[in-house]
């Protein structure tokens, strides 16, 4: 499915935020299925919401009938204000929601930082409303704090990692999903940017999607 693509401002915690507004094309807004926001990797080392994982997580989406809404966190791109170590990109994340999906169903998505960060909204938005699905790829467990996955939330998260990452280890997600008895999906010999594998990686998400939507309505 094609998607129709927007350039939107949103006011931030810090600042005006940069995003675009992914949604099927051929589709009534009424016939979407929900909105995903999508968080990308690390601001101090290139990453934007234009980045190559970020844009095929946002094309799984909308293939699967949802809007997608990707952001620059602060400090990124046009958007005003400076890194903040997580917590205030944190704080886009939950604004970017409020502003572009106060309501109706929802997911999370993130790539590497932004999985972090995607983790962390779904922990406080969980306690006010359902989430969808929560897709976390290259996760940077080896980086950062990650948060344990609500185990309610568990059942409908995809955890996708390369298995010779040499930025984050497998066996640092891993160490951090086994706890957790969080399935982890591995593509073979692929790196941590999923070079030559973003097809494989869109139709790994839209599997995901479909399953988890299947097992909530059976």
């Amino acid at each position: 499915m094609n998607a129709q693509t927007q350039k939107i401002s949103i006011d931030g915690p810090a600042g005006v935020l940069e995003a675009l507004w992914d949604a099927p094309a051929g589709l009534d807004a009424q016939e979407h299925r929900g909105t995903a926001v999508i968080a990308h990797p690390h601001p101090l080392f290139g990453g934007t919401m234009d980045n190559k994982v970020v844009q095929t997580v946002a094309r799984a989406f909308v293939q699967a009938g949802w809007c997608a809404v990707r952001f620059n966190f602060r400090g990124v791109g046009s958007s005003q204000g400076s890194y903040d170590e997580g917590r205030g990109e944190l704080d886009d994340m939950l604004t970017v929601v409020q502003s572009h999906a106060p309501s109706g169903p929802l997911s999370l998505a993130g790539f590497s930082f932004g999985a972090f960060v995607a983790g962390a909204a779904a922990v406080r938005l969980l306690a006010q409303r359902d989430i969808e699905h929560l897709v976390l790829v290259g996760a940077a467990a080896s980086r950062f704090n990650l948060e344990e996955v609500p185990v309610s939330l568990r059942p409908r998260t995809l955890l996708v990692h390369g298995e010779v990452d040499d930025t984050v280890p497998l066996s640092a997600v891993m160490d951090w999903a086994r706890p957790q008895n969080l399935p982890v999906t591995v593509f073979p010999g692929c790196s941590h940017f999923f070079h030559g594998q973003l097809p494989l990686l869109r139709q790994v998400i839209c599997g995901g999607i479909a399953a988890h939507r299947a097992t909530a309505t059976t």
